[in-house]
């Protein structure tokens, strides 16, 4: 595990969701603002605002794929090409790594009801599961960039 790797599960155990905790390990060297970032992709966690669809950790890596490769104002299509391929083989490492990039198969449990979320806890699945997935995320894309 890389120190990247540690801050992100800082983050992660310390009450932050997946995909803020993913991009605030990259926040530094993406010349980022921490509250900012923190703010961007506070909608993510859980799979997209809680609807466990695309695992928040991919959601943090793709966030700082497209801040460091994507398309900005008056820029070239290509750079949009470049991301989504990016994009991809961040998916593909992920799926390798953890069989899955949807987060209601990764946890096994729906987080809307009050079973899934007891299930969750009592599962200990944020340190069993969550923590496994930022950790593939950030060294991912780690990889990527």
């Amino acid at each position: 595990m890389s120190a990247r790797s540690d801050v992100a599960v800082e983050k992660l155990l310390s009450g932050y969701n997946c995909a803020q905790s993913v991009l605030y390990a990259f926040c530094d060297d993406l010349g980022l603002d921490n509250d900012d970032a923190m703010k961007m992709a506070s909608g993510f966690g859980g799979g997209m605002g809680r609807a466990q669809e695309v695992c928040g950790a991919i959601s943090g890596g793709v966030f700082a794929l497209g801040v460091k490769h994507g398309r900005g104002e008056g820029q070239d299509k290509s750079a949009t090409d470049e991301t989504y391929l990016k994009v991809r083989e961040l998916l593909a490492q992920f799926a390798a790594e953890r069989g899955s990039t949807i987060c209601r198969t990764l946890l096994g449990c729906d987080l809307n009801t009050p079973e899934g979320h007891d299930f969750f806890q009592q599962n200990d699945l944020r340190n069993r599961t969550c923590k496994r997935c930022v950790e593939t995320a950030v060294e991912a894309v780690d990889k990527i960039l």
